[in-house]
């Protein structure tokens, strides 16, 4: 095991990063927090990949465009769903002011999601999210578009199938059983003596840096806990859990999922549309093995067997079956500000996930 801490929280270069500092993991939240609760469903025969969508989530069945859109489209992101909504737009006017009708200063019986310090949401601003994406529209071209926005309302599914509040569903079933004593949502109630590490100076909104909340704004908007981000841990933590998918369901002797079901989750779905997506999971780019570091992803030695998801934040987990290789990777790269993208450009994560395979390969 390799694990190491560099740099600071900030820029004032004040306070270091330690080895037990909580990360906001973004959209790394889609493959920790919604999917493997998606999977045990599945295990369970309570979903099922190939039935309509609709089957399960009641206010499509009225809507023409996805009445027909099956489990496995959405996950592999091949259904032609919006890519992705800003709801803070409904909540902010013209000049920037919060309508107070869904925002207030003070939590109150019709205002308790919390969105950030001295920030509450009207109750059902939830549904009003739900019914815009029951209402977004459909392409008509079924192919590779990377959506977010079932994982928004698939924990009010997860909640419908399994009789069970969301969180409560993940620590029973994933989180307690495997250690991982701080991978959850809202990490400021849970009273953490790690330090959590912050992200950007939000100038639109909260008006301050954003630090113990989540920074995607729609995962806030509903209180915090959502299936597309929201969900914060630590390095250590996240290790865990990806060894867990790695091993095909099992971790420390104790199976949490079916081996057939991680293998069919983790293996590209539309490869003859050009779509390197497993189901829920993020995959190599399709002939990545052949490509140089500066256009490849992740990692050009990563096997096609691998997996993984990457962060708005700064955050990428991947796992490799083949080389029994877990790659875990946390920064806040929004800081202060989302624009900068050197992560990106530089190749960083990519650069540093080939350092440690080609150390494992020899």
């Amino acid at each position: 095991i390799f694990h190491k801490a560099y740099g600071f929280h900030t820029y004032d270069s004040l306070q270091p990063v330690q080895l037990t500092d909580v990360y906001d993991l973004a959209s790394v939240t889609k493959i920790a927090a919604a999917l493997p609760a998606l999977m045990k469903l599945y295990d369970e025969g309570k979903l099922y990949l190939d039935a309509p969508f609709s089957n399960y989530w009641k206010p499509w069945r009225h809507r023409k465009d996805k009445k027909d859109l099956t489990l496995r489209e959405i996950l592999a992101h091949q259904a032609g769903l919006v890519p992705y909504i800003v709801f803070l737009q409904k909540v902010l006017r013209k000049n920037g002011k919060i309508k107070k009708r869904f925002v207030r200063n003070s939590s109150h019986k019709r205002f308790q999601g919390q969105v950030y310090d001295g920030l509450y949401i009207n109750n059902r601003f939830e549904r009003k999210m739900s019914r815009i994406i029951n209402r977004s529209k459909v392409s008509d071209e079924r192919k590779y578009v990377y959506s977010g926005l079932t994982f928004l309302i698939f924990p009010r599914l997860i909640e419908q199938l399994s009789g069970t509040d969301y969180q409560t569903y993940l620590h029973e079933n994933f989180y307690q059983p495997l250690g991982c004593h701080t991978l959850g949502y809202l990490p400021k109630e849970n009273n953490y003596v790690n330090a959590i590490v912050p992200t950007e100076v939000d100038s639109l909104f909260r008006k301050t840096l954003v630090k113990g909340w989540v920074h995607d704004e729609n995962a806030a908007l509903m209180g915090g806990i959502s299936g597309n981000a929201g969900l914060f841990a630590t390095a250590e933590d996240l290790a865990r859990l990806m060894q867990m998918y790695m091993n095909y369901g099992t971790y420390d002797g104790k199976r949490y999922l079916e081996e057939e079901t991680v293998k069919e989750f983790i293996k590209v779905q539309y490869p003859e549309n050009e779509n390197r997506r497993g189901l829920g999971f993020d995959k190599p780019l399709l002939g990545n093995d052949t490509l140089q570091l500066k256009d490849a992803y992740p990692a050009p030695e990563a096997s096609s067997e691998s997996f993984g998801h990457s962060g708005f934040t700064g955050t990428f987990v991947w796992a490799d079956p083949k080389n029994q290789l877990v790659f875990i990777f946390l920064s806040n790269r929004v800081n202060p500000a989302r624009e900068h993208r050197n992560l990106y450009k530089l190749k960083i994560r990519e650069a540093v996930q080939q350092v440690f395979y080609r150390a494992n390969l020899n």
